[in-house]
């Protein structure tokens, strides 16, 4: 039987073809169903519309009209007036499947749509997309995170294996900081790393991304496997004087960075000490070297 005659394959309209709907409806089409299709307004939605999904751009109450299920893969400001505007413009959205991919909204988001018909679902996927060729690869064995009315999260689960992920449930009221915690984990890391390259760039290293590697390679893997005892560091050593000459250097080098050093340094020495790895004293000695302890 070919994949396009198995029961249960659906027409899918991409409304916002960008890098996670064309990756997403192209995972959707590998599963079987059939992307018929797109909505976008720039030159590379339209090259990603014919080259990934194979179908030219519609406006969107036409995708809508030809499509069982919408992925709704716009910027996360835009998705409130995007689904209000579609119900207040009386787009038929009866029995639609209306699916968006925003980490930081549930289903509150698509309630105009639900009141109009609508099936709402949230399947947010925990990766990055660059647009390029292997975008569709990093969905095998990714995350998502799934929301959905408790009748349809059979449905939901489904459609996230089906795209070769691994679903995830989050509960609608936790999705702001279910959001909040991997956008700080995954976009300040990057800033962090960015920073700290350009900082080694100032000093004469001609290829800090090669001396950072192989340090935040073992960090990284440190930090997943064991949480945070898998610290190390002079936070964590209680060598306060250490801490004070980084802020110093910091203050004379690259002053802007030098706020984010002290506070993630005041968050590290919190976890250390509630984790019983920093001595009391120890956490004292560094947070007055840092200027100031919160606790007293």
């Amino acid at each position: 039987m070919e994949t396009s005659d198995r029961p249960g394959r659906l027409a899918i309209g991409v409304l916002g073809a960008g890098r996670v709907g064309s990756a997403l409806g192209a995972a959707l089409a590998q599963a079987g169903h059939r992307v018929v299709a797109a909505a976008g307004v720039s030159d590379e939605s339209r090259r990603r519309a014919g080259d990934r999904l194979g179908v030219g751009l519609y406006r969107p109450d036409d995708l809508i009209a030809r499509s069982e299920l919408v992925l709704l893969t716009v910027p996360d400001d835009v998705l409130p007036g995007l689904v209000a505007g579609l119900a207040a413009a009386g787009v038929d959205l009866r029995g639609k499947m209306l699916v968006h991919t925003s980490g930081a909204y549930g289903l509150g988001v698509l309630d105009p749509a639900t009141g109009a018909g609508a099936l709402p679902f949230a399947l947010h996927p925990v990766m990055t997309f660059t647009g390029r060729d292997d975008d569709l690869r990093k969905i095998a064995g990714c995350s998502f995170g799934v929301t959905a009315p408790e009748p349809l999260r059979p449905v939901a689960e489904a459609l996230v294996i089906e795209m070769g992920g691994e679903p995830v449930w989050v509960a609608e009221q936790d999705r702001a900081i279910y959001h909040a915690a991997l956008a700080g984990a995954a976009n300040h890391m990057v800033t962090l790393i960015a920073e700290s390259q350009e900082i080694l760039r100032k000093i004469g290293v001609e290829h800090p991304g090669r001396m950072l590697g192989p340090l935040l390679g073992a960090a990284l893997d440190n930090a997943l496997r064991l949480g945070i005892a898998g610290l190390t560091g002079p936070v964590v050593r209680g060598d306060a004087g250490t801490v004070r000459r980084h802020v110093d250097a910091l203050m004379a080098t690259a002053p802007e960075a030098a706020d984010a050093y002290v506070a993630l340094a005041r968050l590290t020495a919190d976890r250390a000490l509630a984790a019983g790895l920093l001595k009391p004293e120890a956490a004292e000695r560094l947070l007055d070297a840092l200027g100031g302890n919160p606790w007293t």
